[in-house]
């Protein structure tokens, strides 16, 4: 056989002898003549074979009546361009077959299973190239951010997943016995190591690494493991550069989604990706809250935070006022953010934000607080015992520059650019509080 040539390449070949390869798709067994759709990782082409004359033996219509959904399979023949074929104005007329693996003819799942049985199933479930499309995308998304970084002098982490305290707090902690050195922590985000990095002179770090929270939620935005993106960067003077820098980047992935996939999440979705103009919309927090209750809602939280609904109804606003599908929303009480969190010297408030995108929350980001008597002073008043964070605060001990920096869940930003109602629809393998398989 020739060699194997995609089928998203067909077209700009030249008619002839070809071979392809990948799974059965479909098959239509007429009375005068077969069609089976082959999709391969890049598309799809119509495959053609005109039965013999009645009486007559035909070896290979008998193995096209025999084939399964989902086997996979070479196929050698010949070529042939025409307009009126509406799958890639190709077809290949098929000559030879040759069976690689071939499956069972009742498929587990259908296009209307649950997204549970989907789950049950993924390798099958993403045979489908709408449900598939959202790893391309992301492939391009972290493509476009690591160039864009690497391009502006960024330094890319590799972080542990595996830690001797908590990153954030006790809440939501997978804890496990490691070795003799006692308990262990799956981290919950790569803060430490970011900040360790300010205090090692790195200055601009990037990690896209997993992450781990014992959260028993069933949301359609919250996971057991998901992938974080975060970077950090030195010598800034208030949380408004972190915003800068995400801000941009955020850009630059989607302008590059909309340049390799737009016609495709088009076609698959229904949905124009929008690449936002800059600056994103600032709101303050205590703002927010006013402008969702003159829209007819109160958000119950006590704490003051912006609940689920609270962030549709900020982000209604940013897109019908303003003009935006991204809003930052700034300036949150020390009571609900993290010791860590830097706090205006005049207002108290710290410097940090929640960036919401088409009403979800994707990001929390901050200046962090770098000097260490201060840090220390904001452990205790969250009830935190300084001793316990021993390791981390050593960071401090020997001098860290003024920094901040930013986590965004990828799994997230997905969901909300295709348009997709979970992010169990943009996992590989989701995990969650009742799946540990596939």
């Amino acid at each position: 056989m020739t060699a194997r040539i995609l089928t998203a390449d067909l077209a700009a070949s030249t008619d002839g002898p070809v071979t392809v390869a990948g799974w059965v798709e479909t098959v239509r067994d007429q009375k005068k003549v077969q069609f089976v759709v082959l999709r391969d990782e890049t598309g799809a082409v119509q495959l053609v074979h005109p039965r013999a004359e009645e009486g007559a033996a035909d070896p290979l219509a008998e193995q096209i009546s025999g084939l399964a959904q989902g086997t996979f399979l070479a196929v050698g023949g010949v070529l042939k361009h025409d307009e009126r074929v509406k799958l890639g104005g190709v077809e290949i007329l098929v000559e030879t077959i040759e069976v690689a693996a071939a499956a069972d003819p009742e498929p587990p799942i259908a296009d209307d299973s649950s997204i549970d049985k989907r789950l049950d199933w993924r390798f099958l479930d993403l045979r489908v190239p709408r449900n598939a499309l959202f790893l391309r995308v992301q492939t391009t998304l972290e493509h476009a951010w690591r160039s864009w970084w690497i391009e502006r002098g960024f330094v890319e982490l590799h972080t542990p997943s595996f830690m001797s305290s908590p990153s954030e707090s006790r809440a939501e902690l997978f804890e496990l016995d490691y070795f003799e050195l006692g308990k262990a922590y799956l981290a919950q985000s790569p803060q430490n190591y970011k900040q360790m990095a300010q205090a090692a002179g790195l200055g601009k770090v990037f990690a896209i690494t997993p992450v781990f929270r014992a959260d028993p939620s069933f949301t359609a935005r919250h996971a057991t493991e998901f992938t974080s993106v975060d970077a950090e960067i030195s010598w800034i003077d208030s949380h408004e550069d972190v915003m800068a820098m995400q801000e941009q980047l955020l850009v630059a992935g989607l302008q590059a989604v909309a340049e390799r996939h737009g016609e495709e999440i088009r076609r698959l979705h229904g949905l124009e990706v929008e690449v936002p103009g800059v600056p994103f919309p600032r709101i303050p927090l205590a703002e927010a809250h006013a402008i969702i209750e003159a829209r007819g809602y109160r958000v119950p939280r006590a704490d003051g935070d912006l609940d689920p609904e609270g962030e549709r109804r900020i982000a209604a606003y940013a897109k019908e006022e303003l003009g935006s599908d991204f809003v930052f929303v700034t300036d949150y009480p020390a009571a609900i953010r993290p010791f860590y969190h830097m706090r205006d010297e005049t207002t108290g408030l710290t410097r940090s934000y929640d960036l919401v995108y088409r009403g979800t929350e994707i990001t929390t980001g901050a200046q962090r607080e770098h000097r260490l008597e201060p840090l220390v002073a904001q452990a205790r008043e969250k009830g935190l015992d300084p001793a316990g964070l021993s390791e981390y605060l050593s960071f401090f001990r020997y001098g860290v520059p003024p920094h901040g920096g930013f986590g965004m869940g990828l799994a997230r930003v997905l969901m909300l650019l295709l348009g997709l109602p979970s992010i169990r629809e943009t996992t590989y393998l989701f995990r969650g509080p009742t799946r540990l398989t596939p």
